[in-house]
């Protein structure tokens, strides 16, 4: 399972490196301005829908259904049950495509109302939401090809297929002078990625399995199994979804440039998030679903514990890192052309907030593999709408002292309430055992995320002096300098608390 992990997570982290060199890009040529703001929420709406409807809902019914189809039948009716599953998806895909570009104005005015006042930025968000949202149909059927690849333990191409939409994009921002805006060349930039995208897992799945064909729907008792489990998973994810809805139309109505500093903190905050928390519950869901079908309770805790140890192992670093020096990393990165020191003191504060979030993010979807893998998306759906409740309140309460931080506060706030019920309910099921072994692990991960975080600040406090006399790369040393000493710091601490051996057993799985 762990090799897997890395498998996915290696892909991911090349994901988000290339990201990262698109982000900076896109800071440089549109900065944080009006253009800029237009572009992300055109951005935004195709993936808000893409997460309820294709990585969210539909992964979480899909997967367990598939799994428990070809482990109890075979694979010609996991094929059957594919094929049907497709004809559906892709029908009602290209009805809510439809329906998008005819009413987009109408979508525009709920979920950007901040914009009514600025017809030109209005319009510019409108125009390039229309070419981004095809998008969505595209990265549905890859996340359904993805789904079936991973039941057939294939995780390396879905892993990879993001990297295309940082190449294009970064591809077509180099083009922009042919383009009418920036935001123009950025917005063909996705919907290029999606085609991509979508040709690199069909190319996967046809060579190990085929690609699943049209075929006549039927309600057989698997694919009514499959809409009873995706109905909780969409509202689930729907809810989810409708908190960041909120910071979306919430920030158009603070000063300009919130969205893009909630935009560029948001990159960072799912850096962890994506190569550590969504990898380790891409492998773990396929993973339980194949021991309890087998009848394997006890190999299926052990799964979810190990996913625990190794979620912390590598999330506490970033936690005790965009606590402590948040601006240096935003100035880093980010702090140049268009995109100020004062754009990015904003999204590194931004960030901070965001950290306190971080530890409950990447460990929510091993929380709720057990329950996925059962085929019981409604428990998980409970914590999740409390979550989210809370979210959405402070978010109003905070945005008028706060702006954009208070935004990423209650995003931390309903995290930790999200988790914490998830975990309460999985103990209370027997799926889970808390136990003295994984209270200490725990505990021990807190003291060196403690130990990191002091060595972070003292080095960044030291050496500031010494920084400010180089003539030029100024953020870019001291970031080097901050990744040498909490790698140094970091490593010693886990030998310390502890010893090498506990290291080596949680790297060998």
């Amino acid at each position: 399972m762990l090799k897997r992990i890395f498998t996915v997570g290696g892909f991911t982290l090349l994901s988000r490196l290339t990201g990262f060199a698109r982000d900076i890009i896109l800071a440089a040529i549109l900065g944080a301005g009006p253009v800029a703001d237009a572009f992300f929420v055109a951005l935004r709406l195709p993936n808000h829908f893409r997460a309820i409807f294709a990585e969210g809902a539909f992964n979480a019914a899909f997967v367990p259904a598939y799994a428990h189809v070809h482990g109890e039948k075979g694979e010609q009716s996991a094929r059957l049950f594919a094929n049907r599953i497709f004809t559906l998806l892709f029908v009602s895909q290209l009805v809510l495509l439809a329906v998008a570009l005819a009413f987009m104005p109408q979508m525009m005015s709920i979920l950007a109302p901040g914009f009514t006042d600025e017809p030109e930025q209005r319009g510019l968000a409108i125009e390039l939401t229309r070419i981004t949202f095809p998008y969505l149909l595209l990265i549905t059927l890859v996340t359904l090809y993805g789904g079936i690849l991973n039941v057939m333990q294939r995780f390396a191409s879905a892993a990879a297929a993001s990297i295309f939409l940082n190449i294009s994009m970064m591809a077509t921002l180099a083009l922009a002078a042919f383009f009418p805006s920036a935001g123009h060349a950025a917005a063909w930039g996705v919907l290029i990625s999606g085609v991509l995208q979508y040709l690199l897992l069909a190319g996967d799945l046809s060579l190990h399995g085929g690609l699943p064909r049209f075929a006549r729907p039927k309600l057989d008792e698997d694919v009514r199994g499959f809409f009873r489990a995706l109905g909780p998973a969409t509202i689930g994810s729907m809810g989810t979804q409708i908190a960041m809805f909120a910071d979306t139309i919430i920030a158009t109505f603070l000063p300009v440039g919130a969205l893009s500093a909630l935009y560029y903190a948001d990159r960072l905050y799912q850096l962890p998030i994506g190569v550590i928390g969504i990898a380790i519950g891409t492998v773990l869901l396929p993973e339980m679903s194949r021991q309890l079908t087998a009848g394997d309770d006890s190999g299926a805790r052990a799964s979810q514990r190990r996913a625990f140890e190794f979620a912390l192992l590598f999330s506490v670093p970033f936690v005790a890192a965009f606590l402590t020096v948040p601006d240096v990393i935003m100035r880093a990165l980010f702090a140049r052309g268009a995109f100020s020191s004062a754009d990015a003191l904003a999204a590194g504060a931004t960030l901070a907030a965001y950290a306190a979030a971080l530890v409950p993010a990447v460990m929510i979807r091993s929380a709720v593999a057990p329950f996925y893998a059962r085929k019981d998306t409604a428990t998980p759906v409970k914590a999740a709408l409390i979550g989210i409740g809370v979210n959405v309140v402070l978010k109003f309460l905070l945005m008028g002292p706060l702006a954009q931080v208070g935004l990423a506060l209650a995003t931390a706030a309903g995290t930790w309430i999200n988790l914490l019920l998830v975990m309460g309910f999985s103990i209370r099921a027997g799926y889970f055992v808390f136990d003295r072994e994984l209270v200490r692990a725990v505990l021990k991960f807190a003291v060196t995320g403690l130990v990191l975080a002091a060595g972070l600040w003292l080095a960044a406090w030291l050496s500031a002096p010494y920084l400010a006399q180089l003539p030029a790369l100024r953020s870019e040393a001291a970031l080097g300098l901050l990744i040498g000493v909490g790698a140094v710091t970091y490593g010693a601490a886990l030998l310390i608390l502890f010893g090498p051996r506990a290291i080596k057993r949680l790297l060998r799985g």
